[in-house]
């Protein structure tokens, strides 16, 4: 099958999801994985029929681009080295694991001349970019972001701010289109040595005021946008698909129904059809697009940057005044296969 080579570095949970969509992604042609991890990385390959590369440039040699999906430390320096070889890159987030590191490395990207995307796959979930067409019409007042999770599956190599709300300072930064003027956030320190549960409050010159909150210590699984625009309030859930928008009525009474009675109506719901589709899917076809069509991505490493920038800026504010509680919760292993 004749399309872009690609390959895959980092074949974990996320990375195997990458090798999935491109072995059936048209367009694209699934060259090879490599991992730190060979025992892992030859089982993912056969699973695929591609080779397993024990070292990073041996797989390089055969692609045009890559999906690079390690734990985020090492994010700066392989995406580095795959610039340096002259292949495209789709880095998932965070960019890098410090602000310095995703400054580096976005004068690199934007000096390579190569595709670099940051995998912020909610800006391909097709509920968000619903809610975008939706929010054309109204003016924003208010905007909550919540985004909750367990802390079992949580990635633990960074701070709630980077693991979960990275995605949020994305969406916000391009919902609103401006960065905040004012930022105040606080957070807890519940199950492990860093931030677990943070919520910030953001204010920009010409509005709206919005909330973002993230934890990883509740047992329920949040991804919600709620809106508080002048002409309506908007619900939002990024997990189940679904967007309601509450408007407002004249409130004039309604005519007869079959019994003869007025009712007054005070409000009227509106649901909004959503597309099904798999926002990976949409992440890794338009980095192929972009790759084959030579057009910028959706999500640059400038728009990477800025995410993490608000993010670091976020961090540093709550780990200088971050609250305690506790002793560490002790999470439960997982059961026996």
């Amino acid at each position: 099958m004749a399309g872009i080579k690609v390959g895959v570095i980092g074949v974990g949970r996320m990375g195997q999801r990458h090798c999935r969509v491109y072995a059936n992604l048209r367009g694209a042609q699934l060259m090879g994985v490599t991992d730190a991890n060979p025992e892992l990385g030859r089982k993912v390959a056969q699973q695929y029929d591609v080779p397993y590369f024990a070292k990073l440039e041996d797989l390089l040699a055969k692609v045009d681009a890559v999906s690079l999906v390690t734990p985020t430390p090492f994010h700066a320096d392989l995406a580095r080295r795959c610039l340096d070889y002259g292949v495209h890159v789709l880095v998932e987030k965070p960019i890098a694991a410090t602000l310095a590191e995703a400054e580096a490395l976005t004068a690199a990207a934007e000096a390579s001349g190569k595709v670099v995307m940051v995998g912020h796959i909610e800006r391909f979930n097709a509920a968000y970019m619903e809610l975008k067409n939706v929010l054309e019409t109204l003016t924003p007042l208010a905007v909550n972001f919540r985004r909750l999770s367990a802390f079992a599956g949580s990635n633990t190599d960074v701070d709630v701010v980077l693991d979960l709300m990275i995605h949020d300072t994305n969406l916000v930064l391009d919902l609103v289109g401006a960065e905040p003027i004012r930022v105040d956030a606080y957070g807890l320190n519940v199950a492990s040595s860093t931030i677990d549960h943070a919520t910030v409050n953001l204010g920009f010159a010409a509005g709206p005021l919005v909330n973002l909150t993230a934890s990883r210590v509740t047992e329920h699984k949040v991804r919600r946008i709620d809106v508080t625009a002048r002409e309506a309030y908007v619900e939002c859930d990024l997990l189940e698909k679904s967007i309601y928008v509450y408007r407002a009525t004249v409130g004039e009474y309604l005519p007869h129904n079959h019994r003869g009675v007025k009712y007054r109506q005070e409000s009227v719901v509106e649901r909004i059809q959503v597309p099904i589709f798999e926002p990976m899917f949409l992440e890794l076809q338009h980095f192929i697009e972009c790759v084959t069509e030579g057009k910028p991505p959706l999500v640059s490493a400038r728009d990477g940057l800025r995410a993490m920038a608000l993010a670091d800026q976020i961090s540093r504010q709550i780990r200088a005044d971050l609250v305690r509680i506790g002793p560490a919760l002790a999470v439960p292993a997982p059961a026996a296969a």
